[in-house]
């Protein structure tokens, strides 16, 4: 298991948990809130082995579990009787019984070996209104010992009664550079896709590596920009027939597609369209491909921009804006995707 020193660009999350572990004066609710992929879980469970391990030590300025006592090495196993996650039955939401059961009912248990029992609840924004007030029953006269750390990627999910007892930890967005420094020297991915990930994640180190490994995301970036430099030669029909082939959802994933799109797909298709004509603006302006996403494309960016003016890319991006403001007011998906892509035909 990961420490401290693992966790990037969350200094002011650190520097609380620190402070915890210095003081032993630790609260006893959290709420750590960000977007899936953010890290949520691998911080909470940094977080509780730090917590319980036994022999805690000073490591570059941190203070860190040891990793060797009996409690760390349970903790790493996921393994700990003092570390608990608590799960779920139905998967669209945390029933009042889950809380019961699970939390509010063995919290008078005392803990088995360490000082404290920590509970950890991910997907925290699917508690229902009664599981909640469960769960208020036991922040309202929690026993000394317990500590429950919730994840949520919805923080106006919850009562305010709820946050008003917790002290609320949300994760920051990390910087592009450390993403993609994180990337080629942990995972070793190339300079070029770790760059493009790292764009793509919008400081969401855990969508970076899904993305930099995930192959329907390269075919998809391949595809849209071949799309594009022929989309002067293809009548829209045929723009619309490789569209629904990009888009169409992929073999298990029907539940996130509407009327045949992958919508997480389309996002993606989205955003590769966004960073893509951006990189056309930045290059026309500056001539300079230092800070271009699609440095493999240099050749084709260098020969539209020569042919299309700042308001015709200008035009291109307010396309695209107005395409993904329709979609998600639940326009026709077909309409206003072609829509979007007919206005791109005619600026290029």
């Amino acid at each position: 298991m990961a420490d401290f020193s693992d966790i990037y660009d969350q200094e002011q999350m650190k520097e609380h948990m620190q402070y915890v572990l210095k003081t032993d004066k630790a609260s006893h609710a959290y709420i750590i809130s960000g977007e899936d992929g953010s890290g949520k879980e691998f911080i909470a469970r940094i977080f509780a082995k730090a917590l319980q391990c036994s022999n805690r030590q000073e490591k570059d300025g941190e203070i860190e579990a040891c990793g060797l006592c009996p409690s760390c090495i349970k903790a790493m196993s996921d393994n700990h009787p003092d570390i608990i996650t608590i799960t779920h039955d139905k998967p669209a939401s945390i029933g009042v019984d889950d809380i019961r059961l699970r939390l509010r009912d063995d919290v008078v248990i005392k803990p088995y070996e360490s000082k404290y029992k920590i509970y950890i609840v991910p997907e925290g924004e699917k508690m229902t209104i009664a599981a909640q007030n469960a769960l208020l029953k036991t922040l309202e006269e929690p026993p000394s010992y317990i500590i429950i750390i919730i994840l949520t990627n919805n923080l106006n999910a919850f009562l305010p009664t709820i946050i008003s007892r917790c002290i609320v930890l949300p994760t920051r967005p990390v910087r592009d550079e450390v993403i993609k420094k994180y990337l080629m020297e942990n995972c070793h991915v190339v300079d070029y896709k770790a760059e493009l990930a790292a764009a793509f994640a919008r400081g969401n180190i855990g969508k970076a590596l899904e993305l930099s490994s995930n192959e329907r995301f390269e075919n998809l970036k391949n595809e849209t920009i071949d799309l594009i430099v022929k989309l002067e030669n293809l009548e829209i029909y045929q723009i619309m027939e490789r569209v629904h082939a990009l888009l169409e959802p992929a073999e298990g994933e029907d539940k996130n597609s509407k009327k045949g799109i992958d919508m997480k797909q389309y996002e993606d298709f989205a955003d590769i369209l966004l960073f893509f004509f951006r990189d056309l603006l930045v290059f026309k302006a500056t001539e300079n491909t230092d800070h271009l996403i699609f440095t493999d494309k240099v050749s084709y960016i260098s020969s539209v921009t020569k042919k299309c003016s700042y308001d015709d890319i200008s035009s291109i991006l307010k396309d695209i804006d107005i395409a993904k403001n329709r979609i998600s007011s639940n326009v026709n998906i077909d309409l206003a995707l072609e829509l979007m892509l007919i206005g791109i035909k005619e600026h290029l």
